[in-house]
């Protein structure tokens, strides 16, 4: 990383411009021996554990949880997934750190585990959306929550939103507080049938991305679903961004970062961490 792009980060983030999008590799700052699955492969190892897949499907996660919802029902997909992402993890020295940041307007945190809730609960602005599966909430794409985590009702959801400082976004959902899960095929179809016009996606949080920055953590844009999801969420906002991504992007990731300029930063998460909390200004 070089001194303006650094710079430029650093501008983006005093600014309030900063939006933090955290994919799954950011628990491998949990270290080795965490308990929760730390990408889609491992998780479909769990998943496929628990029920009979076939051979051509075990390694593909959303093909793997079609599969056991179609023939075990969904509420063993639900149950699955919650024993996966049960176990207690401490925040990360990376969710202390943003959720550190004064100006926060915007969080997206692209799995399942409660770490980033975890590390937000100290502020008092704050509340969370989270997307559903229509499996489980027919007609309905997302279900709000207050700081404390209990849920807020339908005709409020709106203007209680409206006051927070901060909106923590996790578009998969997460384990917390009930335990809403996209994973499936039909999940993921429901979602991008309708995501081009943006109806999945929150109007607050349509509202906070304009002209705003993305900052990728953890997130790898290996295949569709990923890079779809990205670019909806980050859509209409900056024209730059920037994804800490050490390992060598594939050739589809390597497009994906190209056609809407992400820069790409060739540094281990540990060491970008540690170049940005050293700063007395961010400490």
């Amino acid at each position: 990383m070089n001194t303006q792009t650094f710079e430029e980060i650093h501008a983006a983030l005093e600014g309030g411009h900063l939006i933090p999008y955290l994919g799954p590799g950011v628990l491998s700052l949990a270290g080795a021996d965490c308990p929760l699955p730390v990408g889609p492969d491992v998780l479909v190892e769990k998943l496929t554990k628990k029920a009979t897949v076939p051979h051509k499907i075990r390694k593909n996660l959303s093909a793997a949880a079609q599969f056991i919802e179609n023939f075990k029902h969904r509420k063993t997909i639900h149950a699955v997934m919650t024993d996966a992402f049960k176990p207690h993890v401490d925040p990360t020295a990376l969710h202390h750190w943003i959720a550190s940041w004064p100006k926060l307007p915007l969080v997206v945190h692209a799995w399942y585990d409660d770490l980033m809730q975890q590390a937000l609960a100290g502020r008092d602005d704050w509340g969370c959306i989270q997307g559903v599966s229509q499996a489980e909430h027919l007609a309905t794409w997302v279900h709000y929550f207050g700081k404390d985590l209990s849920a807020i009702e339908k005709d409020a959801e709106l203007a209680t939103a409206e006051a927070w400082a901060t909106v923590l976004y996790e578009p998969l959902g997460s384990v917390a507080p009930e335990g809403n899960f996209l994973v499936s095929d039909s999940d993921f179809v429901e979602v991008l049938t309708e995501i081009d016009i943006q109806t999945p996606i929150p109007e607050k949080v349509q509202q906070i991305r304009t002209d705003r920055n993305f900052l990728f953590l953890g997130c790898r844009f290996v295949n569709q679903v990923e890079r779809i999801f990205a670019w909806q969420i980050m859509k209409r906002s900056s024209e730059k961004h920037w994804a800490v991504l050490p390992e060598t992007p594939t050739k589809n990731e390597q497009k994906f970062l190209d056609r809407y300029n992400v820069e790409r930063i060739d540094m281990p998460l540990e060491e970008f961490l540690a170049r940005f909390v050293q700063q007395p200004a961010l400490a």
